[in-house]
């Protein structure tokens, strides 16, 4: 915990004693708190959500108020998250260079190792949730490069700062976390864990797969049969709980994930999504000159066509029904795109591999 906020919090002190009261160790403790990104409390958490929150999962959960009430005199509010949330990636860089983050040679190599170390594990997800390896190798590539950046963030704080105090007061989306706080405390208990001792990303997403800790309570599976649904060490768990992920929500084998369009068509703009659902069949788009630069045979099959900044113009992309599925793990045209290119490359490297 950096010097400054040990003095914020209330529980370490007041400000004269710290060991900081010259300008210089003020400076140095300032600076160490930009780098700190997992405890800086700019402001206390809302006391009055707290407390109906608490009122909550006693009434709706059984929970001991004085066991939360304690658990939450522990749980800081994060302004830094408030700042991160505001500025994700898929937001303020264009396709070119959201791109460039996740398809690079080092993420692709450390792809094929993976797939290696776990082609066992890999091909018992595919027979049973139909799931094909690189798009899981893929997803767990670009959520954490294969396990290794998982976050340094305690989820509760996480969770507790944007269910109550998320940047907008964008409502659905503070209703959205505060549902996450409450399945957090309940995978806690289920799974006899330290709410406390849970780490993760900014946003609260848990292990190497990145599960948000409702989709962990229901869809994490115990894949190498040890009693345990661990995402964050067991890669056999991860990639189990990837597959099974993506099957329920409506993965298909086979099916194709996106081809790049060639577009010969002034009706080009009447058929752009900026949404991710497939709203029209591919025929609807073909017989408009607008053609998959893979050929797909199904005339019939759900197709979205996307627009996205390259660089040096723009360029066009069909999505199919699996890169609908893939955008329920994220919901932003660019996270799926960079998960559909990164399985393809690894995909056409493990191929030549094996040849």
């Amino acid at each position: 915990m950096g010097a400054v906020a040990a003095a914020r919090n209330p529980r370490l002190g007041g400000i004269a004693e710290s060991p900081c009261t010259t300008l210089q160790g003020l400076a140095l403790a300032l600076m160490l708190a930009l780098f700190n990104t997992g405890m800086v409390s700019a402001a206390p958490l809302s006391a009055p959500a707290v407390r109906a929150f608490i009122d909550d999962m006693v009434a709706s959960h059984g929970f001991d108020r004085s066991t939360l009430e304690q658990l939450f005199a522990g749980v800081e509010r994060n302004d830094r998250i408030l700042s991160l949330m505001t500025r994700p990636a898929e937001k303020v860089k264009p396709w070119w260079e959201y791109r460039a983050l996740f398809i690079s040679e080092k993420r692709i190599k450390d792809g094929l190792v993976f797939w290696r170390e776990n082609a066992a594990s890999l091909q018992r997800a595919w027979d049973e949730y139909g799931v094909p390896p690189e798009v899981i190798v893929a997803i767990i590539g670009v959520e954490t490069s294969y396990g290794r950046i998982t976050g340094g963030h305690r989820v509760v704080d996480a969770l507790a700062t944007l269910a109550f105090h998320y940047p907008g007061g964008n409502e659905a989306r503070a209703k959205f976390f505060r549902a996450q706080l409450e399945h957090c405390l309940l995978l806690a208990r289920e799974e006899g864990i330290d709410p406390l001792a849970l780490e993760g990303s900014y946003a609260g997403a848990l292990g190497m797969p990145q599960f948000m800790p409702e989709n962990y309570r229901k869809l994490a599976v115990d894949f190498d049969g040890d009693g345990q649904r661990d995402i964050w060490k067991d890669p056999d768990d991860a990639i189990g709980s990837v597959a099974n992920y993506l099957h329920h929500h409506g993965w298909r084998k086979p099916g194709q994930i996106v081809s790049q369009a060639l577009v010969r068509s002034d009706e080009t703009g009447r058929f752009v999504q900026t949404t991710l659902k497939p709203n029209h069949q591919l025929g609807d788009l073909v017989e408009s000159g607008i053609t998959p630069v893979k050929p797909n045979s199904r005339l019939d099959d759900a197709a979205a066509l996307f627009e996205l900044e390259a660089r040096h113009g723009n360029e066009y992309w069909i999505g199919y029904t699996n890169f609908y599925v893939i955008s329920r793990y994220n919901p932003r045209i660019k996270y799926a795109m960079a998960v559909a290119h990164l399985a393809e490359a690894i995909r056409s490297r493990h191929a030549e591999a094996a040849e």
